[in-house]
């Protein structure tokens, strides 16, 4: 069933002098995850899979699974990944204020988050199949004070913004309000959030701010492999419980991310291929 032998093309095609100095994560490629064991590979492309047994019976399972794209729609969207000459991955500017952002016309995502919630180490982990690619990671809290885009070929932008919280940068909300409410390319907002210690009361910030602009977003819930199942199910839980009552903007499924054992990524390249229109999906719900 996982078997990607007609997909050899997805081996990164990078400039081998910067291959040296950074490695490429084990599990990078979609070839290289699915040798693994099925119940392994299954909770690699989709982590709510490995939860479903602790839930009870009662508990609707629907709303996990809303977004549920087959492997064959994964395969094409990690090639958007891949750094190549006629499809550069290439970091592109920074920017501080609204007035010192580069006017880019493909769609965009952008990552929101609390300070150390993991934010640029989810990204370094979607870029790892272009390994020559420097995004910086710090295990100091808002390490990233400045707006960086990062330009996927032609297709899409993403851009890492500072991350909120005790650590944010002074003039983190001029710097950022108006960008989620004036960049009219702008297609997807994603917010970050600790599934190791649930929503927390700057989390709620942001969610009401991203609620405010009316623009749609989606919760990315991070560092799932840095408690039990229990307290990722209870957290699991009640942040769903927040979307589904106090939410009309937000997507009702939240994606589940580990970057360090690279759960959960294969699915996030896919939803964003997807939400900027980069591939067509053959099925976006479970079969």
């Amino acid at each position: 069933m996982f078997c990607l032998r007609p997909y050899l093309w997805l081996q990164p095609r990078t400039n081998v002098s910067f291959v040296s100095w950074q490695k490429v994560h084990k599990r990078a490629s979609l070839q290289k995850a699915t040798v693994l064991p099925q119940k392994k590979v299954q909770s690699l492309l989709y982590p709510f899979s490995a939860l479903e047994a602790y839930l009870d019976r009662s508990v609707d399972r629907t709303q996990f699974q809303l977004f549920h794209p087959s492997l064959e729609d994964m395969v094409k969207a990690e090639k958007l990944f891949c750094s190549t000459q006629s499809h550069r991955i290439e970091y592109y500017a920074s920017a501080e204020r609204m007035d010192h952002v580069p006017v880019l016309k493909p769609p965009e995502v952008c990552f929101i988050g609390r300070s150390n919630v993991g934010k640029s180490s989810l990204i370094k982990s979607l870029f790892s199949l272009t390994p020559e690619l420097e995004v910086r990671v710090s295990k100091t809290p808002g390490h990233t004070k400045k707006m960086n885009f990062f330009k996927v070929g032609k297709a899409f932008t993403v851009v890492d913004m500072p991350g909120y919280g005790h650590h944010a940068p002074t003039d983190f909300v001029d710097m950022v309000e108006p960008y989620l409410h004036t960049r009219k390319n702008l297609v997807r907002t994603f917010l970050l959030v600790d599934g190791s210690v649930g929503l927390q009361k700057a989390d709620m910030i942001a969610l009401e701010m991203c609620e405010e602009m009316r623009r749609p977003y989606v919760v990315v819930v991070t560092k799932i492999d840095k408690c039990g199942s229990g307290t990722l199910l209870t957290n699991l839980l009640g942040l769903q419980d927040v979307v589904k009552t106090q939410t009309t903007s937000c997507f009702p499924q939240p994606l589940l991310v580990s970057s360090l054992q690279f759960l959960g990524i294969y699915l996030l390249r896919c939803f964003i291929a997807h939400v900027t229109h980069s591939i067509r999906l053959t099925d976006t719900s479970q079969r």
